[in-house]
């Protein structure tokens, strides 16, 4: 049997695992003869969510941020993991690592830095949650931790069945938009919310976060959003004095707290919309 992924297999910022059963719910909603879209496909958890609930439907993981490229690299993390392991397998967990321990921990680092290395899955090792490097310079450079992860990485089955494309989200809108079965899934990187760890090289603007409406008006839709990007109030205001609509005015909204640590909290938001 598939495994059936509750988390993604490698971490990313702004994975939807928390809402992982909450979408399961809805999608059922759908018939198998949908064709499910995911314009922003990050860790691939939705569509992988998606294939496991109509496994008959076609489902498109949009994999914008080339996190498949880190899934084919997996056993290559594994390994330097293994020899991080076996440097800190005396070192206080959770703890600084400081002196002739550190200089060991970049040592390795800096030995792997001649191929690819998953920087994103070092870092939930070697740094503190919400923390991230993406290159040696940076942890170098950073205060470093043992927190690291005592099994290995395995992404077995994960995205099987999907099919992998990686364009611009609005390319893919166009060719799917007229299609009368479709459903779009819409997770964009969150407005004011920290996306460091996203290959977005910073350019998203509150444009770009408009334009994306465009791919929900009159389509079936989820889409992600937080109490932090404001954008749903944003619309509603538009609405109120303009005779632009409210993309959200017939949507179900499902909210979920979201912890970033002791002291911060935020509400992720899903929207769900079926015209049919």
């Amino acid at each position: 049997m598939i495994k059936n992924y509750s988390k993604a297999p490698l971490p990313f910022q702004g994975q939807k695992r928390r809402f992982v059963q909450i979408f399961k719910k809805y999608l059922e909603q759908f018939s198998e003869e949908k064709i499910f879209v995911d314009l922003f496909g990050g860790s691939g958890l939705l569509s992988h969510t998606a294939k496991q609930v109509h496994p008959n439907s076609k489902v498109i993981w949009n994999d914008f941020d080339n996190y498949s490229k880190r899934l084919a690299n997996i056993q290559r993390t594994n390994k330097i993991l293994h020899e991080l392991r076996k440097v800190l397998k005396d070192y206080p967990k959770d703890k600084r690592i400081i002196g002739e321990t550190r200089e060991k921990v970049i040592e390795i680092l800096s030995h792997v830095n001649k191929g690819f290395v998953d920087w994103i899955t070092l870092s939930s090792s070697l740094m503190f949650s919400m923390n991230y490097g993406k290159t040696l310079e940076d942890f170098q450079k950073s205060t470093l931790y043992n927190c690291i992860r005592q099994s290995d990485y395995n992404a077995a089955g994960y995205l099987i069945g999907v099919e992998v494309v990686r364009k611009d989200y609005k390319e893919i809108y166009n060719i799917y938009k007229d299609y009368p079965n479709v459903v779009f899934i819409v997770d964009p990187p969150y407005l004011s919310t920290d996306s460091s760890s996203y290959n977005s090289d910073g350019y998203w603007k509150l444009k770009d976060y408009l334009e994306v409406l465009n791919v929900i008006t009159n389509q079936n839709y989820f889409y992600f959003t937080s109490d932090k990007s404001q954008i749903v109030e944003l619309c509603g205001w538009i609405s109120s004095v303009s005779s632009v609509a409210n993309p959200f005015v017939n949507a179900k909204r499902i909210n979920v707290s979201t912890a970033v640590n002791y002291s911060s909290k935020y509400t992720d938001i899903m929207y769900y919309y079926k015209k049919d």
